[in-house]
């Protein structure tokens, strides 16, 4: 497996850790539709969260919240959009961002950026 892919791979887990410890409800790791993915899918208190988590070993090219463009914003309302098609009784959904810093030897950091729209 590429390091990129095992990057992402270790971000995911650790993201769900992280919301598990925060009191979400995983309900979807990796959801797909078409060619649309959904990195975690989440409830808490009645809301249903569509979250993207971006994962870096280093900053040399920004932080890991940078790297989520519009169109993967886009992409994640289209998925979005289809889940609840399937599951259409949720009433309020937000959409979130989970960046992950891993540098050897010291604990990941966490920025955690809540309600991200366009």
């Amino acid at each position: 497996m590429a390091l990129h892919h095992q990057t992402g791979a270790a971000g995911e887990n650790l993201a769900v850790h992280y919301f598990t410890a925060k009191g979400f409800d995983i309900l979807h790791q990796n959801w797909r539709h078409s060619h649309w993915e959904v990195d975690i899918i989440a409830a808490k208190e009645s809301i249903l969260h569509f979250i993207e988590v971006k994962t870096r070993r280093t900053k040399t090219y920004g932080h890991p919240e940078e790297a989520v463009s519009k169109q993967k914003i886009r992409n994640l309302m289209n998925a979005a959009d289809a889940y609840l098609h399937q599951h259409p009784q949720w009433k309020k959904i937000q959409f979130d961002v989970l960046a992950i810093t891993l540098v050897k030897d010291k604990a990941p950091e966490y920025f955690f950026i809540e309600d991200v729209y366009l």
